[in-house]
């Protein structure tokens, strides 16, 4: 969607970029085109590991943090507003010229542009497919200083940061399944999509549990996670939890699987994470896993599983045990 915008910004809407120097993009959708730039000039910043891995496959230089300065900055405007508001400080710190924002309505774009036109000259905007891109042309950094967030320790004692799931406090499903697992899990464990760790600080109460693996697309939560879960024994991996390969079969798998990345229910993540659970468990191995209650997760379980039960939850929320998982014959 900034594809169309940021068209019209260079064909005559007023954007003028140097023709020298580098071109930093901040989490662009990853079906995005960027139409107008020179790809050997763009460099992509993102942190979610899926996105990562496609911009690269597309042959753009990827990073998973700021590297440099850089000539231009463009900020793909996330949904969470103070995600939003730390990556725009970002970009102004390490930014030499023009730092350009674009976004849809609904990821609050319009509530961006009036938050920074009482703060700086801004440009534009360009209004198109639902969305707005606008653009400050002079350094910038001093006036979004307080806008600049990273990982903060919370009341409930769990290092989270803005944008991160369930970033104010813990999650009502996450908490049910910690109450629901068992007390021995086996010594080798897994925590696909482990957030900023809830799940796994409270699986390694258990001593026998050898090694835990929190499994975490997103970068910024995985830091949280380092932050939150220090026993010897957790591993971290920033990977696709969906194509993630553990180094040996798990005795259990837990998890709180995503289940949408725009405003979306997109069920088949959550299957997809079903579907790696049976893959990396051992013929005996177990899941234990929270949904919400309207997803359809039960078909894919009993696909993949030889064993399946509805364990408990509540209104909101239904809590799985499935065991021996099911190979499929070749």
């Amino acid at each position: 969607m900034i594809d169309a915008r940021l068209q019209l910004a260079l064909d005559g809407g007023g954007l003028e970029l140097p023709a020298e120097g580098t071109i930093a993009v901040f989490q662009p959708p990853r079906d995005s085109d960027l139409p107008g730039l020179d790809k050997d000039r763009v460099q992509i910043i993102h942190d979610f590991k899926p996105d990562y891995d496609a911009w690269a496959a597309r042959g753009y230089d990827v990073v998973r943090t700021i590297k440099d300065r850089y000539a231009v900055c463009i900020v793909c405007l996330p949904r969470a507003k103070a995600e939003a508001r730390a990556v725009i400080a970002a970009a102004c710190e390490v930014c030499d010229g023009i730092v350009v924002i674009d976004g849809q309505k609904t990821d609050g774009a319009d509530s961006v542009l009036r938050e920074m036109r009482d703060r700086v000259t801004v440009q534009g905007p360009i209004s198109k497919a639902h969305g707005k891109m606008f653009w400050i042309s002079e350094p910038a950094a001093e006036f979004f200083s307080d806008w600049r967030q990273g990982p903060e320790l919370t009341e409930s004692g769990f290092w989270t940061a803005p944008g991160v799931f369930s970033a104010d406090g813990v999650d009502l499903a996450s908490a049910l399944l910690v109450d629901a697992l068992p007390e021995k899990l086996g010594s080798e464990v897994a925590d696909l999509g482990a957030g900023w760790g809830f799940l796994s600080a409270h699986a390694l109460t258990r001593p026998d549990i050898k090694n835990l693996y929190l499994v975490e697309a997103g970068h910024m939560a995985l830091e949280c996670a380092r932050r939150n879960v220090t026993d010897d024994r957790a591993s971290f991996a920033w990977e696709d939890a969906t194509s993630w390969e553990p180094p040996h079969r798990m005795d259990s798998v837990i998890m709180n699987p995503p289940f949408h990345i725009g405003r979306a229910a997109e069920p088949q993540i959550g299957q997809a994470f079903v579907a790696t659970a049976a893959r990396i468990l051992s013929p005996q191995g177990k899941l234990w896993m929270v949904a919400n209650r309207h997803l359809p997760y039960e078909a894919e379980l009993k696909t993949r599983f030889a064993h399946v039960e509805e364990i408990g939850g509540d209104a909101r929320f239904k809590l799985f045990h499935a065991a021996r998982p099911l190979r499929k014959r070749r």
